[in-house]
Protein backbone atom coordinates (compact mmCIF):
# COMPACT_ATOMS: atom_id res chain seq x y z
CA UNK A 1 0.00 0.00 0.00
CA UNK A 2 1.26 3.47 -0.88
CA UNK A 3 1.99 5.52 2.23
CA UNK A 4 1.93 8.95 0.62
CA UNK A 5 -1.90 9.45 0.77
CA UNK A 6 -1.95 8.27 4.39
CA UNK A 7 0.84 10.63 5.42
CA UNK A 8 -0.85 13.45 3.54
CA UNK A 9 -4.10 12.75 5.37
CA UNK A 10 -2.30 12.76 8.73
CA UNK A 11 -0.78 16.15 7.90
CA UNK A 12 -4.29 17.52 7.52
CA UNK A 13 -5.07 16.28 11.04
CA UNK A 14 -1.65 17.00 12.50
CA UNK A 15 -2.83 18.21 15.92
CA UNK A 16 -5.13 15.24 16.52
CA UNK A 17 -2.50 12.77 15.36
CA UNK A 18 0.17 14.46 17.51
CA UNK A 19 -2.00 14.29 20.61
CA UNK A 20 -2.65 10.58 20.07
CA UNK A 21 1.05 9.98 19.41
CA UNK A 22 1.90 11.74 22.67
CA UNK A 23 -0.66 9.63 24.54
CA UNK A 24 0.86 6.44 23.14
CA UNK A 25 4.37 7.63 24.05
CA UNK A 26 3.41 8.39 27.66
CA UNK A 27 1.59 5.08 27.93
CA UNK A 28 4.62 3.20 26.60
CA UNK A 29 6.99 4.97 29.03
CA UNK A 30 4.80 4.41 32.07
CA UNK A 31 3.71 0.87 31.26
CA UNK A 32 7.30 -0.31 30.61
CA UNK A 33 8.45 0.98 34.00
CA UNK A 34 5.34 -0.25 35.80
CA UNK A 35 5.75 -3.70 34.24
CA UNK A 36 9.36 -3.73 35.46
CA UNK A 37 8.30 -2.81 38.99
CA UNK A 38 5.57 -5.46 38.95
CA UNK A 39 8.08 -8.10 37.85
CA UNK A 40 10.46 -7.10 40.66
CA UNK A 41 7.68 -7.25 43.25
CA UNK A 42 6.53 -10.65 42.02
CA UNK A 43 10.12 -11.90 42.13
CA UNK A 44 10.42 -10.70 45.72
CA UNK A 45 7.08 -12.16 46.81
CA UNK A 46 8.05 -15.50 45.27
CA UNK A 47 11.46 -15.70 46.95
CA UNK A 48 12.11 -19.25 48.28
CA UNK A 49 12.69 -19.77 52.00
CA UNK A 50 14.27 -23.23 51.82
CA UNK A 51 11.76 -24.68 54.28
CA UNK A 52 8.63 -26.83 53.77
CA UNK A 53 6.29 -23.84 53.91
CA UNK A 54 3.03 -25.55 53.05
CA UNK A 55 3.53 -28.16 55.80
CA UNK A 56 4.30 -25.87 58.73
CA UNK A 57 2.15 -24.47 61.53
CA UNK A 58 3.51 -22.05 64.12
CA UNK A 59 2.43 -21.19 67.67
CA UNK A 60 4.07 -18.60 69.88
CA UNK A 61 3.62 -19.22 73.59
CA UNK A 62 4.02 -16.70 76.42
CA UNK A 63 4.14 -17.14 80.13
CA UNK A 64 5.43 -20.66 80.76
CA UNK A 65 7.86 -20.63 83.67
CA UNK A 66 10.08 -17.57 84.15
CA UNK A 67 12.96 -16.11 82.21
CA UNK A 68 15.16 -16.37 85.31
CA UNK A 69 14.66 -20.08 85.62
CA UNK A 70 16.10 -21.60 82.49
CA UNK A 71 15.92 -25.14 83.84
CA UNK A 72 12.17 -24.86 84.35
CA UNK A 73 11.73 -23.31 80.91
CA UNK A 74 13.67 -26.09 79.20
CA UNK A 75 11.72 -28.71 81.16
CA UNK A 76 8.45 -27.05 80.15
CA UNK A 77 9.58 -27.14 76.51
CA UNK A 78 10.15 -30.88 76.78
CA UNK A 79 6.65 -31.33 78.22
CA UNK A 80 5.12 -29.13 75.53
CA UNK A 81 7.00 -30.86 72.72
CA UNK A 82 5.89 -34.27 73.97
CA UNK A 83 2.25 -33.09 74.06
CA UNK A 84 2.48 -31.59 70.57
CA UNK A 85 4.23 -34.64 69.18
CA UNK A 86 1.36 -36.82 70.39
CA UNK A 87 -1.20 -34.99 68.23
CA UNK A 88 -2.34 -37.28 65.41
CA UNK A 89 -0.95 -36.09 62.08
CA UNK A 90 2.08 -34.25 63.49
CA UNK A 91 5.17 -35.54 61.71
CA UNK A 92 7.74 -33.50 63.58
CA UNK A 93 7.87 -30.64 66.07
CA UNK A 94 10.56 -28.31 67.42
CA UNK A 95 10.85 -25.12 69.45
CA UNK A 96 12.83 -22.04 68.42
CA UNK A 97 13.69 -18.91 70.39
CA UNK A 98 12.01 -16.48 68.04
CA UNK A 99 13.46 -16.44 64.52
CA UNK A 100 11.85 -18.09 61.51
CA UNK A 101 12.13 -17.09 57.85
CA UNK A 102 9.95 -14.04 57.08
CA UNK A 103 8.63 -13.58 60.64
CA UNK A 104 10.65 -10.34 61.07
CA UNK A 105 12.18 -11.58 64.38
CA UNK A 106 15.71 -11.23 63.13
CA UNK A 107 18.78 -11.96 65.22
CA UNK A 108 21.97 -11.33 63.28
CA UNK A 109 25.64 -10.58 63.70
CA UNK A 110 29.12 -10.78 62.25
CA UNK A 111 30.43 -14.21 61.26
CA UNK A 112 34.08 -14.61 60.29
CA UNK A 113 36.53 -17.32 59.34
CA UNK A 114 39.17 -15.84 61.66
CA UNK A 115 38.98 -14.68 65.31
CA UNK A 116 39.61 -11.10 64.19
CA UNK A 117 36.06 -9.89 63.65
CA UNK A 118 35.90 -7.05 61.15
CA UNK A 119 32.95 -5.65 59.28
CA UNK A 120 35.18 -4.68 56.38
CA UNK A 121 36.98 -8.00 56.02
CA UNK A 122 36.12 -10.26 53.08
CA UNK A 123 36.32 -13.22 55.49
CA UNK A 124 33.39 -11.85 57.49
CA UNK A 125 29.68 -11.71 56.65
CA UNK A 126 26.60 -10.46 58.47
CA UNK A 127 24.42 -13.52 58.98
CA UNK A 128 21.06 -14.22 60.60
CA UNK A 129 21.05 -16.66 63.53
CA UNK A 130 18.57 -19.47 64.10
CA UNK A 131 18.46 -21.93 66.98
CA UNK A 132 16.11 -24.57 68.28
CA UNK A 133 15.56 -27.94 69.85
CA UNK A 134 16.56 -31.29 68.30
CA UNK A 135 14.72 -32.22 65.08
CA UNK A 136 14.64 -28.57 63.93
CA UNK A 137 16.23 -29.41 60.57
CA UNK A 138 13.66 -32.13 59.87
CA UNK A 139 10.74 -30.06 61.21
CA UNK A 140 11.55 -27.10 58.96
CA UNK A 141 12.09 -29.42 56.00
CA UNK A 142 15.60 -28.09 55.36
CA UNK A 143 17.65 -30.00 52.81
CA UNK A 144 21.12 -30.95 54.00
CA UNK A 145 23.43 -30.94 50.97
CA UNK A 146 26.63 -31.69 52.89
CA UNK A 147 27.64 -32.84 56.35
CA UNK A 148 25.15 -33.95 58.98
CA UNK A 149 22.45 -32.86 61.41
CA UNK A 150 23.14 -32.01 65.07
CA UNK A 151 23.60 -34.89 67.51
CA UNK A 152 21.59 -34.79 70.75
CA UNK A 153 24.76 -34.35 72.83
CA UNK A 154 25.72 -31.20 70.89
CA UNK A 155 22.79 -29.09 72.13
CA UNK A 156 23.64 -26.63 74.90
CA UNK A 157 21.72 -24.18 77.04
CA UNK A 158 22.23 -20.52 76.21
CA UNK A 159 23.02 -19.58 79.81
CA UNK A 160 25.39 -22.41 80.60
CA UNK A 161 27.53 -22.92 77.52
CA UNK A 162 28.32 -21.79 74.03
CA UNK A 163 27.54 -23.95 71.01
CA UNK A 164 30.52 -25.64 69.41
CA UNK A 165 28.98 -26.70 66.11
CA UNK A 166 26.91 -24.92 63.50
CA UNK A 167 25.00 -25.63 60.29
CA UNK A 168 25.14 -22.90 57.65
CA UNK A 169 23.30 -22.09 54.45
CA UNK A 170 24.90 -22.75 51.08
CA UNK A 171 24.96 -19.01 50.35
CA UNK A 172 26.89 -18.32 53.56
CA UNK A 173 29.27 -21.23 52.88
CA UNK A 174 30.05 -19.87 49.42
CA UNK A 175 30.72 -16.41 50.86
CA UNK A 176 32.94 -17.53 53.71
CA UNK A 177 34.77 -20.37 51.97
CA UNK A 178 34.65 -19.70 48.21
CA UNK A 179 35.75 -22.71 46.21
CA UNK A 180 36.28 -24.82 49.34
CA UNK A 181 34.39 -27.50 51.23
CA UNK A 182 33.01 -25.66 54.28
CA UNK A 183 32.24 -28.80 56.29
CA UNK A 184 34.83 -29.16 59.05
CA UNK A 185 35.96 -25.53 58.84
CA UNK A 186 35.89 -23.21 61.86
CA UNK A 187 34.04 -19.91 62.06
CA UNK A 188 33.74 -17.17 64.69
CA UNK A 189 30.69 -15.11 65.57
CA UNK A 190 29.88 -12.31 67.98
CA UNK A 191 32.23 -10.95 70.60
CA UNK A 192 34.93 -13.20 71.99
CA UNK A 193 37.02 -16.01 70.57
CA UNK A 194 34.23 -18.61 70.49
CA UNK A 195 34.89 -20.97 67.60
CA UNK A 196 32.25 -23.16 66.00
CA UNK A 197 32.84 -26.02 63.63
CA UNK A 198 30.71 -26.24 60.53
CA UNK A 199 29.13 -29.71 60.52
CA UNK A 200 26.52 -29.28 57.81
CA UNK A 201 25.27 -27.17 54.93
CA UNK A 202 21.62 -26.68 54.02
CA UNK A 203 20.63 -25.84 50.45
CA UNK A 204 18.80 -22.66 51.42
CA UNK A 205 17.55 -20.77 54.47
CA UNK A 206 16.05 -17.33 54.05
CA UNK A 207 16.51 -14.60 56.64
CA UNK A 208 13.65 -13.51 58.95
CA UNK A 209 13.79 -10.07 57.32
CA UNK A 210 14.89 -9.43 53.74
CA UNK A 211 17.97 -7.26 53.30
CA UNK A 212 18.53 -7.07 49.55
CA UNK A 213 20.01 -9.14 46.72
CA UNK A 214 23.03 -11.16 47.77
CA UNK A 215 22.21 -10.86 51.48
CA UNK A 216 18.86 -12.60 51.88
CA UNK A 217 20.14 -16.16 52.19
CA UNK A 218 23.07 -15.72 54.60
CA UNK A 219 21.91 -17.75 57.61
CA UNK A 220 23.17 -20.22 60.16
CA UNK A 221 21.71 -22.52 62.79
CA UNK A 222 23.34 -23.08 66.16
CA UNK A 223 22.70 -25.92 68.58
CA UNK A 224 21.46 -23.66 71.38
CA UNK A 225 18.31 -24.73 73.19
CA UNK A 226 15.63 -22.08 73.70
CA UNK A 227 15.41 -21.21 77.40
CA UNK A 228 12.86 -18.42 77.50
CA UNK A 229 9.21 -18.46 78.54
CA UNK A 230 8.38 -16.79 75.24
CA UNK A 231 9.16 -19.39 72.58
CA UNK A 232 7.77 -20.51 69.28
CA UNK A 233 6.68 -24.05 68.46
CA UNK A 234 6.86 -25.26 64.87
CA UNK A 235 4.80 -28.27 63.81
CA UNK A 236 5.11 -30.14 60.53
CA UNK A 237 2.14 -32.02 59.12
CA UNK A 238 0.28 -32.63 55.88
CA UNK A 239 -0.77 -29.31 54.27
CA UNK A 240 -4.48 -30.11 54.62
CA UNK A 241 -4.11 -30.89 58.35
CA UNK A 242 -2.59 -27.60 59.43
CA UNK A 243 -5.76 -25.86 60.63
CA UNK A 244 -6.80 -28.95 62.60
CA UNK A 245 -3.28 -29.29 63.97
CA UNK A 246 -3.29 -25.68 65.17
CA UNK A 247 -6.57 -26.17 67.04
CA UNK A 248 -5.34 -29.40 68.62
CA UNK A 249 -1.98 -27.85 69.50
CA UNK A 250 -3.66 -24.92 71.23
CA UNK A 251 -5.67 -27.31 73.42
CA UNK A 252 -2.60 -29.44 74.13
CA UNK A 253 -0.50 -26.45 75.23
CA UNK A 254 -3.23 -25.12 77.52
CA UNK A 255 -3.52 -28.60 78.99
CA UNK A 256 0.17 -28.63 79.98
CA UNK A 257 0.01 -25.06 81.34
CA UNK A 258 -3.40 -23.34 81.64
CA UNK A 259 -1.74 -20.05 82.64
CA UNK A 260 0.13 -19.55 79.40
CA UNK A 261 -0.90 -16.89 76.87
CA UNK A 262 -1.47 -17.79 73.23
CA UNK A 263 -2.15 -14.69 71.17
CA UNK A 264 -4.38 -15.73 68.20
CA UNK A 265 -2.29 -13.35 66.09
CA UNK A 266 0.66 -15.72 66.49
CA UNK A 267 -1.21 -19.00 66.00
CA UNK A 268 -1.02 -19.45 62.25
CA UNK A 269 0.28 -21.46 59.33
CA UNK A 270 3.51 -20.50 57.63
CA UNK A 271 1.49 -19.61 54.55
CA UNK A 272 -0.15 -16.89 56.62
CA UNK A 273 3.27 -15.71 57.86
CA UNK A 274 4.46 -15.31 54.27
CA UNK A 275 1.26 -13.54 53.26
CA UNK A 276 1.57 -11.12 56.19
CA UNK A 277 5.21 -10.35 55.36
CA UNK A 278 4.44 -9.56 51.73
CA UNK A 279 1.03 -7.94 52.25
CA UNK A 280 2.30 -4.51 51.26
CA UNK A 281 4.03 -5.92 48.18
CA UNK A 282 0.94 -7.79 47.00
CA UNK A 283 -1.15 -4.66 47.50
CA UNK A 284 1.34 -2.66 45.46
CA UNK A 285 1.29 -5.30 42.72
CA UNK A 286 -2.49 -5.00 42.55
CA UNK A 287 -2.30 -1.21 42.35
CA UNK A 288 0.40 -1.32 39.67
CA UNK A 289 -1.56 -3.83 37.58
CA UNK A 290 -4.76 -1.79 37.90
CA UNK A 291 -2.91 1.41 36.94
CA UNK A 292 -1.25 -0.17 33.91
CA UNK A 293 -4.48 -1.78 32.68
CA UNK A 294 -6.36 1.47 33.22
CA UNK A 295 -3.80 3.41 31.23
CA UNK A 296 -3.86 0.86 28.39
CA UNK A 297 -7.66 0.92 28.40
CA UNK A 298 -7.74 4.72 28.13
CA UNK A 299 -5.20 4.60 25.30
CA UNK A 300 -7.25 1.97 23.47
CA UNK A 301 -10.36 4.14 23.88
CA UNK A 302 -8.43 7.10 22.47
CA UNK A 303 -7.33 5.14 19.41
CA UNK A 304 -10.79 3.68 18.81
CA UNK A 305 -12.48 7.06 19.35
CA UNK A 306 -10.20 8.83 16.91
CA UNK A 307 -10.65 6.07 14.34
CA UNK A 308 -14.45 6.34 14.69
CA UNK A 309 -14.25 10.08 14.26
CA UNK A 310 -12.13 9.81 11.13
CA UNK A 311 -14.41 7.16 9.66
CA UNK A 312 -17.38 9.51 10.03
CA UNK A 313 -15.41 12.37 8.53
CA UNK A 314 -14.24 10.33 5.54
CA UNK A 315 -17.43 8.56 4.51
CA UNK A 316 -17.48 10.42 1.23
CA UNK A 317 -13.85 9.66 0.39
CA UNK A 318 -14.37 6.06 1.45
CA UNK A 319 -17.42 5.79 -0.82
CA UNK A 320 -15.51 7.27 -3.75
CA UNK A 321 -12.63 4.87 -3.22
CA UNK A 322 -15.04 1.96 -3.07
CA UNK A 323 -16.80 3.22 -6.23
CA UNK A 324 -13.51 3.34 -8.19
CA UNK A 325 -12.59 -0.20 -7.23
CA UNK A 326 -11.16 -0.28 -3.71
CA UNK A 327 -12.04 -3.50 -1.91
CA UNK A 328 -13.06 -3.87 1.70
CA UNK A 329 -9.59 -5.18 2.49
CA UNK A 330 -8.07 -2.04 0.97
CA UNK A 331 -10.17 0.20 3.24
CA UNK A 332 -9.43 -1.95 6.26
CA UNK A 333 -5.73 -1.95 5.47
CA UNK A 334 -5.74 1.83 5.00
CA UNK A 335 -6.98 2.54 8.53
CA UNK A 336 -4.76 -0.11 10.07
CA UNK A 337 -1.71 1.30 8.32
CA UNK A 338 -2.63 4.80 9.43
CA UNK A 339 -2.92 3.60 13.02
CA UNK A 340 0.37 1.71 12.71
CA UNK A 341 2.20 4.88 11.70
CA UNK A 342 0.76 6.85 14.63
CA UNK A 343 1.41 4.15 17.22
CA UNK A 344 4.90 3.40 15.90
CA UNK A 345 5.87 7.04 16.19
CA UNK A 346 4.44 7.04 19.70
CA UNK A 347 6.27 3.92 20.87
CA UNK A 348 9.61 5.18 19.49
CA UNK A 349 9.19 8.33 21.57
CA UNK A 350 7.84 6.23 24.42
CA UNK A 351 10.92 4.01 24.57
CA UNK A 352 13.13 7.08 24.95
CA UNK A 353 10.79 8.44 27.61
CA UNK A 354 10.81 5.07 29.41
CA UNK A 355 14.59 5.17 29.78
CA UNK A 356 14.45 8.79 30.98
CA UNK A 357 11.72 7.97 33.49
CA UNK A 358 13.70 4.98 34.74
CA UNK A 359 16.77 7.16 35.31
CA UNK A 360 14.70 9.50 37.45
CA UNK A 361 13.25 6.59 39.44
CA UNK A 362 16.77 5.22 39.96
CA UNK A 363 17.85 8.60 41.25
CA UNK A 364 14.99 9.17 43.68
CA UNK A 365 13.69 5.68 44.59
CA UNK A 366 16.73 3.36 44.22
CA UNK A 367 15.04 1.39 41.46
CA UNK A 368 17.47 -0.74 39.38
CA UNK A 369 18.09 0.03 35.73
CA UNK A 370 15.28 -0.96 33.40
CA UNK A 371 16.35 -3.96 31.28
CA UNK A 372 16.22 -2.86 27.65
CA UNK A 373 14.25 -5.92 26.57
CA UNK A 374 11.21 -4.43 28.31
CA UNK A 375 11.11 -1.71 25.61
CA UNK A 376 10.45 -3.87 22.51
CA UNK A 377 7.96 -5.96 24.48
CA UNK A 378 6.10 -2.81 25.53
CA UNK A 379 6.22 -1.53 21.95
CA UNK A 380 4.80 -4.76 20.55
CA UNK A 381 2.04 -4.75 23.18
CA UNK A 382 1.02 -1.22 22.23
CA UNK A 383 1.14 -2.04 18.51
CA UNK A 384 -1.15 -5.02 19.11
CA UNK A 385 -3.44 -2.90 21.28
CA UNK A 386 -3.59 -0.21 18.59
CA UNK A 387 -4.47 -2.71 15.87
CA UNK A 388 -7.21 -4.25 18.00
CA UNK A 389 -8.62 -0.84 18.92
CA UNK A 390 -8.76 0.33 15.31
CA UNK A 391 -10.04 -2.93 13.87
CA UNK A 392 -13.78 -2.47 14.48
CA UNK A 393 -13.98 1.17 13.27
CA UNK A 394 -11.93 0.16 10.22
CA UNK A 395 -14.16 -2.82 9.53
CA UNK A 396 -17.23 -0.60 9.76
CA UNK A 397 -15.61 1.78 7.28
CA UNK A 398 -14.88 -1.11 4.92
CA UNK A 399 -18.60 -2.02 4.92
CA UNK A 400 -19.80 1.41 3.85
CA UNK A 401 -21.76 0.95 0.58
CA UNK A 402 -20.16 3.17 -2.07
CA UNK A 403 -23.36 4.82 -3.40
CA UNK A 404 -24.86 5.29 0.06
CA UNK A 405 -21.73 7.05 1.29
CA UNK A 406 -21.69 9.38 -1.69
CA UNK A 407 -25.44 10.16 -1.42
CA UNK A 408 -25.10 10.79 2.30
CA UNK A 409 -22.83 13.77 1.79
Amino acid sequence: MELRPIISSLRHHALTAALLTLQVALTCAIVCNVAFMIARRIQQVSIPTGIAENELSVIRSHGTGTDDNAVNAVAQHQTDLAALRAIPGVRSVAAVSYALPLNRQDGFGLVCTTPQLSLHSKSCQISSFYDGTPHLIDTLGLHLTAGRDFRSDEFVSKDNDHPHVVIISRALADRLYPGQDAVGKMLYMGRGPNALQVIGIVADLLRPRLRGPGQNHLSLITSQLPNSNRDTYVLRSAPTDRERILQAATKALFKTDPTRILDPKYVRTFTQIRAAYFQRDTTMIGLFVASALGLLFVTALGIAGLANFWVQQRRRSIGIRRAVGATRKDILRYFQTENFLIVTTGVVLGMALAVTLNLQLMKHYELPRLPLWYLPIGALALEALGQMAVFFPARRASRVPPLEAIRGQ
